[in-house]
């Protein structure tokens, strides 16, 4: 440490002179920004500038706690000037932790002082040192949880960061090493590694992120390795910067294969294939297919758009006869082809548009018995050409999507659970179409269960899943678990109000079927509680909260959520079966007006 170095440690700590920028960690399941983690660079003139050896310096000048507190306090500061959406990843060292701010609370007071939330703060713990007292760590952990805050494992296989960190700590983020990203396209090893982890993660129920893509290659890599690996971050995306994006101008493969309903569509089967003119020479194609053998099939294309299909097959079978070159030798591609596939004749399932839904696919060539249906042509939305798939890849894609839902399904109801209500959300706000929030919620459910037990308590949840399901998607929604006796449904705008009328009524007049004729008769139960109270408990009921999303909403699904949960307080305040509507404009949800200024609807 040079007296030049002392002197600017000296003038960073008393002048605050750190740059903070920020990087934003992407959501590829939406796609768009998750949150951003927050880096400090020293004043670009000092010898310090590099965050590296301005933290080297302040441990050997036995300042780093200070320096670590001070960073954490200008970056809170500088994300909510910014106004930035998500989470904000905030660089802790544990060292730091155990001395002052698990004591002092010093993080959460810099965070209510710049009117954040605390549970948009991802406390990251960065190392310079290895942890030695994991008791300790453990409950300074476990106090920021207390707090609100989440906890994410930084760097995880360099440095001091271990499995072990993973395996005590329980964060509920693991980033992942640069040097394991670092040209995994490249690297089987890599690969398998990153396999394990995500494995290890979500029987954890952990989520991992993957830093440092550099490449589109390895961006690529990894999402044909797990798309359910949705959290990213890398210079591929953007490098940290002072004022960073808030929204993605990046395409991300998934949002590629996505269709108008999120769901994966037809382009993430294509396979560029050439294609042939029909006026190309016959022998040119046949020597074509000799050279390549494992081309099954061949799009004939004129003015961009495909006319008809070659298959192996049929066309080599031309040349069975000793006379066949010279017959065919002058004959040109379009006397040949087949032409059961017109694109003129766009019901037939030969011809598949990029962003038609692999269900809605699978169906059409399934439904078809009079074509060969191994290839098809894949075409853009203005019908031209882009390239074949093939009715295995399909079978795989459909069989991979199958096996996510089914991983982020509720176990209990089937529904799909907060993995997929997050995206689904998140998909509904990118088309900007407009929609209902609506967030269901068992009122005195605690009760019954306890009375009953659990397979009672699962028999009633299981009914409002039904109820909810067939209301729901009647209406043209999406419907999720988000867990125990908690539901959330998206609905179009025009047919929330009926549908959820709809569902209190019926829940009114089948919730009495779950109690013995003697509690149905006197309308509930009659418990003790706790401190052996004698108590009326009635029969459940539903809270619903209503958050209407108007088209081209600008916000996050985080935003949407922190909205509901606090609308749903609001309507578990009123006795019975209610139905809570936010009716405020977004400019006075911007200005801070409270939803129970507004009007409560009563079922």
């Amino acid at each position: 440490m040079t007296a030049q170095e002392t002197h600017w440690l000296e003038r960073i700590m008393a002048e605050a002179a750190l740059d903070v920028l920020f990087q934003p960690i992407v959501d590829a399941s939406r796609p768009g920004i998750y949150g951003y983690e927050a880096l400090v660079r020293g004043p670009k003139a000092s010898p310090l500038h590099s965050p590296l050896r301005l933290f080297d310096v302040a441990t050997q000048a036995g300042r780093l706690v200070e320096l670590d507190l001070l960073c954490r306090r200008l970056a809170v500061t500088r994300f909510t000037e910014l106004g930035l959406p998500g989470f904000l990843f905030l660089n802790v060292m544990p060292l730091t932790i155990v001395e002052r701010d698990f004591r002092e609370g010093l993080t959460l007071g810099y965070v209510r002082q710049a009117g954040l939330a605390p549970e948009r703060v991802v406390i990251e713990l960065t190392e310079h040192v290895p942890i030695d007292d994991y008791a300790l760590m453990r409950q300074a952990v476990d106090h920021y949880r207390d707090m609100g805050f989440r906890v994410a494992l930084d760097d995880l296989g360099a440095g001091h960061s271990s499995l072990r960190h993973w395996a005590e700590l329980r964060p509920d983020f693991v980033k992942l090493d640069r040097h394991f990203v670092a040209g995994i396209d490249q690297q089987p090893a890599k690969r398998e590694f990153l396999r394990s982890l995500l494995g290890v993660g979500r029987n954890l129920g952990c989520r991992l992120i993957v830093e440092g893509i550099e490449t589109a290659a390895e961006h690529l890599c990894l999402w044909e390795l797990d798309r359910s690996l949705s959290l990213l971050q890398g210079f591929h995306f953007a490098r940290p910067s002072r004022e960073p994006p808030r929204h993605l101008t990046l395409p991300l493969p998934g949002a590629m294969c996505a269709g108008h309903t999120g769901a994966p569509g037809a382009r993430v089967l294509c396979r560029h294939v050439p294609a042939v003119s029909p006026n190309a020479a016959v022998p040119e194609l046949a020597e074509r297919f000799k050279r390549q053998s494992g081309l099954r099939c061949v799009a004939v294309v004129a003015d961009e758009q495909p006319i008809g299909v070659l298959r192996r097959s049929s066309f080599l079978a031309l040349f069975t006869n000793p006379f066949s070159h010279s017959l065919y030798a002058r004959t040109r591609v379009l006397d040949v082809m087949d032409t059961h596939m017109l694109v003129a004749r766009a019901d037939l399932p030969l011809v598949a548009r990029a962003d038609l839904p692999l269900e809605a696919l699978s169906q059409k060539l399934t439904e078809r018995h009079d074509i060969e249906q191994e290839d098809f042509v894949i075409v853009e939305n203005d019908g031209s050409y882009l390239g074949m798939g093939n009715i295995i890849d399909l079978l795989r894609e459909i069989t991979a999507v199958q096996v996510r839902q089914a991983r982020h399904a509720n176990p209990l109801t089937g529904l799909p659970g907060n993995v997929l209500i997050q995206e689904t959300l998140g998909e509904y706000l990118a088309r900007g179409e407009g929609f209902a929030a609506v967030y269901v919620d068992l009122d005195r459910f605690k009760a019954l269960n306890d009375r009953y037990g659990y397979a009672r308590g699962d028999q009633v949840i299981v009914s409002l899943a039904r109820l909810l399901q067939a209301q729901g998607e009647s209406a043209g929604g999406f419907i999720g678990h988000i867990g125990g006796d908690d539901f959330m449904l998206l609905l179009p705008l025009s047919h929330w109000e009926p549908t959820m009328r709809q569902v209190l009524r019926s829940f009114e007049t089948i919730a009495p079927s779950f109690y013995a004729e003697a509690d149905r008769e006197r309308g509930g139960l009659n418990i003790e509680t706790r401190q052996g109270e004698k108590r009326f408990v009635p029969f459940v009921s539903l809270s619903v909260a209503v958050r209407p999303v108007e088209p081209g909403t600008d916000c996050q699904p985080l935003d949407i959520a922190s909205e509901l949960s606090e609308l749903k307080h609001q309507a578990k305040k009123i006795p019975g079966n209610s139905l809570f509507v936010d009716r405020r404009s977004v400019a006075e949800m911007q200005a801070g007006i409270q939803a129970d200024s507004h009007v409560i609807d009563l079922y």
